[in-house]
This record gives C-alpha cells, sequence and structure tokens, in this order.
C-alpha cells in the first residue's frame, strides 16, 4: 500500500465516528488497526488480526455467525479475493458491549482488496462502522421476499408510542410449523403466504399503528388500545382473514405483552423478548394459540438470554459433556448398548438440565452443532474402545428434526465414521417417530440406505406412530416411558402393550423400552418378549469413564 494511500485511509479513520480500520498483509498475516472512536475496544482482542476473531465469532450475533464466517473464510483463503471484486461489504450485528451483557448493534464492514501490481492479491484494508438510521433504510431495511421494511428502523416509532402516555400492547405472531409449508408446497408458496399476510396487515392496520415482520414467518403490532377487548378483536381478525392461503389451512400462533402492566420503559428489542416469549409459550398446543406475557416468565427469558449468549463460548471451551445411558439386556443381566445424549456443566452453574437448554437450541439451529459434536465424542468412545482391545457396545445417537431437515448431515456422519476408523454398526441413529413432511422422511430413507441401524424414539408418545411404522424403515421401537407405565394401570392396557410388542415383533422389528423405572415394569416387559430396557432401575446417564467402569469392570 502506497505511502499517500496509507494516510489518506488514516485521515478518513480519524474523522469516521463509531468507525474501526484495519490493514491485513495477506503474505505474512500481519496487519495494523486504526481505531479513533475507541467504541469497538471490548470487541476485538489485541493483537489478534480482526479477521481472525470476526470469523471465529464470539462477538458476533448467533444468527449472523455462520454469514460472517463463510465471508471472512473467502477474505483469508488463497486467491480468495481478487482486486476485479473491488470494494466488499457485509451488514450484520456485533456486540458493542460486554460478553456478558451483550448490546448487537447492526454495522457494515466495508473490504478493498489490493494488488502487488501483477493482479496478485496482497492485502486487505478493512472498514467497520455502526450503522445510521438513514444507512439502515438505504442498505439494510428491504426484505428479500416481502419488501418489509427493517424492524430497526421502526424503534422511534414504536417508542413514540409507548411514551404518547396511551396504553400499549405488543402483538407477535408467526404460522405454526411454517417449515412444513415451504417443503409440502414450495418455497415460493411460502413466500407467497408471507407476502399475503403483509398486504393485509397493511389494509387492516389503522395509521398510527406499527406493524411489521420481524424475521421469518414472525410479524409484529404495536398499538394503542383502551381496552383489552381491542385487542382481542384484532387478534380474531387476523385470525380470520389470515390462517389460510387458497385451499392451504395453518394455525396462527399469537404473543400479548401489554407494556403498561409490566413495563414499558426496557428498550424496544427487551419488548420484542417478551411478547416473543409469550407466543413461544403456547407453541404446540393443541387447546389455545394466545399466549399473554407475564413477570414470572422474566426469569425464562433471563436464562434464555444467557444460555443464547454462551452456547458458542461453551462448545469451544468444552463444556457440553456426553453422557451414555447404558441399556441393558434383562436376561442376561448386561450392559448390551448405550444412547448418547448431551449435558451442560457449566462452571458458575454446574451441570444444566438438557430440559433447559435443548428447546432453545432446537428453536435458534444451534442444536445442529450440539447433535454433531456429540457424534463425534460417541465415535471417539468407540475408537478407544477398539484401540484397548474391548469389544465395543452400540451407542445410539440423536438426530434432531432440525438436523434431518439439513440436508448434509449424513455426510457429516459418515466423515466422522470414516475419521475415527470405526465400524459403522457400532454407531446407531435414533429418530423421534414423527415424520412430518416429506423431506425429512426421504432424509430417514437416506440414512437406511447408507447402513445405518434406524431407532424410532419416543414411540407411542404422539398419534402417528402406527401410521409411521407403515411408512418408515426404523430397526428398532422405542417404547416411551409414558406409553407403558399408563397403561400398565390396567388389564386393557396390559393387552395393548403385549399386542404391540408382539406386532412388532411380527414385522421384524426390535424392541427397547426406555424409562423403565420400577421391577413390576421390567418383569412385566419381559414377559411381553421386551428384553432390552434403559432406565432408572438399571443406572440414569453416566459420563463416559463411570460408564466404562460399569461395562468393562474397569
Amino acid at each position: 500500500m502506497s505511502k499517500a494511500f496509507a494516510e489518506a485511509f488514516s485521515e478518513y479513520i480519524s474523522e469516521s465516528d463509531r468507525c474501526f480500520g484495519f490493514v491485513c498483509d495477506l503474505s505474512d498475516g500481519t496487519f495494523s488497526i486504526e481505531n479513533s472512536s475507541g467504541h469497538f475496544k471490548s470487541v476485538f482482542v489485541e493483537g489478534i488480526n480482526p479477521i481472525v476473531q470476526l470469523q471465529k465469532g464470539d462477538a458476533v450475533h448467533p444468527a449472523d455467525r455462520e454469514m460472517v464466517s463463510m465471508f471472512c473464510g473467502e477474505l483469508l483463503a488463497p486467491k480468495g479475493v481478487s482486486e476485479r471484486d473491488g470494494s466488499l461489504s457485509i451488514s450484520f450485528r456485533l456486540n458493542t458491549g460486554e460478553a456478558k451483557s451483550p448490546v448487537y448493534e447492526w454495522v457494515i464492514m466495508n473490504i478493498i482488496p489490493r494488488s502487488d501490481g501483477n493482479d496478485n492479491i496482497n492485502s486487505i484494508i478493512g472498514c467497520i462502522h455502526i450503522m445510521t438510521a438513514e444507512e439502515l433504510v438505504n442498505k439494510d431495511i428491504v426484505d428479500s421476499f416481502t419488501n418489509d421494511t427493517h424492524p430497526k428502523v421502526y424503534e422511534n416509532r414504536v417508542r413514540s408510542i409507548l411514551e404518547s402516555g396511551a396504553n400499549t400492547a405488543f402483538v407477535q405472531f408467526d404460522i405454526e410449523k411454517f417449515r412444513f409449508i415451504n417443503t409440502e408446497y414450495s418455497e415460493k408458496t411460502g413466500n407467497d403466504i408471507l407476502d399475503h399476510i403483509r398486504n393485509v396487515l397493511d389494509v387492516i392496520c389503522a395509521e398510527k399503528q406499527v406493524h411489521f415482520r420481524l424475521a421469518a414467518d414472525i410479524f409484529v403490532i404495536v398499538t394503542a388500545y383502551n381496552s383489552r377487548d381491542e385487542i382481542d378483536v384484532l387478534i380474531g381478525n387476523i385470525n380470520r382473514l389470515l390462517s389460510r392461503y387458497g385451499s392451504i389451512e395453518y394455525k396462527l400462533v399469537f404473543g400479548v405483552y401489554f407494556a403498561d402492566e409490566v413495563d414499558k420503559t426496557a428498550p424496544v428489542r427487551i419488548l420484542m423478548d417478551r411478547v416473543a416469549l409469550a407466543r413461544e409459550s403456547v407453541k404446540g398446543s393443541a387447546l389455545k394459540n394466545v399466549g399473554y406475557y407475564a413477570k414470572n416468565q422474566e426469569n425464562v427469558l433471563n436464562l434464555r438470554r444467557q444460555i443464547e449468549e454462551r452456547m458458542y463460548y461453551a462448545l469451544e471451551h468444552n463444556e457440553f459433556e456426553m453422557y451414555l445411558q447404558p441399556k441393558y439386556s434383562i436376561e442376561a443381566n448386561k450392559i448390551v448398548g448405550a444412547e448418547a445424549l448431551a449435558r451442560w456443566r457449566h462452571p458458575e452453574y454446574g451441570l444444566i438440565s438438557p430440559a433447559v437448554f435443548i428447546p432453545v437450541f432446537e428453536q435458534n439451529g444451534f442444536i445442529i452443532k450440539l447433535d454433531e459434536y456429540i457424534w463425534e465424542q460417541a465415535c471417539k468412545a468407540v475408537r478407544k474402545w477398539i484401540d484397548m482391545v474391548r469389544e465395543p457396545v452400540t451407542i445410539s445417537i440423536n438426530i434432531s428434526r432440525v438436523h434431518l431437515d439439513s440436508g448434509d448431515f449424513i455426510g457429516k456422519l459418515n466423515a466422522l465414521i470414516k475419521k475415527y476408523d470405526i465400524p459403522q454398526k457400532y454407531i446407531e441413529t435414533e429418530i423421534t417417530e414423527t415424520v412430518e413432511n416429506p423431506r425429512t422422511e426421504n432424509a430417514v430413507c437416506e440414512l437406511k440406505d447408507n447402513g445405518y441401524v434406524l431407532l424410532m424414539d419416543d414411540f407411542g408418545s404422539g398419534y402417528s406412530s402406527l401410521n409411521t411404522l407403515k411408512s418408515t424403515p426404523f430397526d428398532v421401537i422405542k417404547i416411551d416411558r409414558a406409553f407403558f407405565s399408563e397403561f400398565m394401570l390396567s388389564e386393557r392396557g396390559k393387552k395393548i402393550i403385549a399386542h404391540t410388542i408382539a406386532m412388532s415383533k411380527d414385522i421384524g422389528l426390535d424392541m427397547v423400552a426406555e424409562g423403565v423405572e420400577t421391577k413390576e415394569q421390567a418383569s412385566f416387559l419381559s414377559q411381553c418378549g421386551c428384553d432390552t430396557v434403559q432406565g432408572f432401575l438399571y443406572s440414569k446417564p453416566v459420563p463416559l469413564a463411570e460408564f466404562e467402569k460399569m461395562a468393562y469392570g474397569a
């Protein structure tokens, strides 16, 4: 870089408010930093290439990390960029606060490749600055599907309603199982539905009501009101007008936050989190589709926020552990397998129950990374046992519905089997009984085609068990604890269990009963022909070292 250009660049940075500039030499990895405002001091660690730090993603919003990581990877890759590319840019959310109290702001990063005169890129010049409201309008407000305005632009209008003195309500809604519409019909149909919703909201919402699409299929209306009845009428109108599109019917799920009854002074993003929590509280309910925020839900919201803030750090610093729950043969009275489960050992809170963090990860997509981490731990364990000249027991790994829909998980699993050079038969796959759409069903069939043993998890916990058995090539059924424990309370129920086991064996399916807690349950299941069980009667999930003592005596 010429001295004149360097001086001009430094002058530009020094005159820009809330701006961070850097120059990276790609030939030797050295870099220099220009930072006039100090606004980014908590973002970047001194002495580490800022592009490398952004690629790692600790300070990047979880929803933007994959995108930013790919962008930075291209910059750092040999011949990843060319001077012919001109100026490159990316917009994303960056935490300019502390790690434990994040403050995410929209930033834009501009990159200019510089060559050595022979079309060889030897350095890149970068500038990151906080986006102004005008830039948000011009750069980042247009949604590629529905032309909705970015919600950040509406914050002033929302705040004006909150500060007007009127009672203020936040109404948030989405389409339950919207992903099913995209897979069953098409993504174009899904986008048409979102566009239809926006158009209808434009018509039915008053001028003083703020409405926008927050993300994906989530819409928000912020409105003044005199009585709760007005909000009920609004929700009723939305339900009546928007719960179908042509011949396609779907369920809308609502969350309501009455700001005046709780708190209207918090930042808008916090208020959005609260109404989202209200909406999520009725997800999956067959009886109601409207949830109302209550102040006692704040602990849940804070816990979720803490989980999301730490999840990437926890994964990188090995806070997640693989626990194994043994599967026992009743007849042989020995361990014949194990199920791999995730546990989170937090340095401050100790062992966190998966019931706390798994639902959060399933909603934000992080479950994919956790799944793959546990898969690798399972493969490592099998490799260890082989190296110790011990006969490995099979380990069943869980594959989330999110992963089933991702399309590339089988390649990742195959790669792990190859990496650790283990026989495929020692890794089995568990899938929850409900196969909701053709894409998921195809993924299950592809697993079978790749030679994996398929276990249907939680059989009997839903309505679709028999239909799923008919259409999907499972090898093993895992009977849900709730199914057999409830049915064992009556003679009629016991007969249903016995015939279910007999039918399954008749069509060539093996059986595992999970959640066995009493000797009576174990004895009855054994009499019915189900020999393999897991549950607290035999063992709770345990760390790998403890499992090895149980299985191998050392």
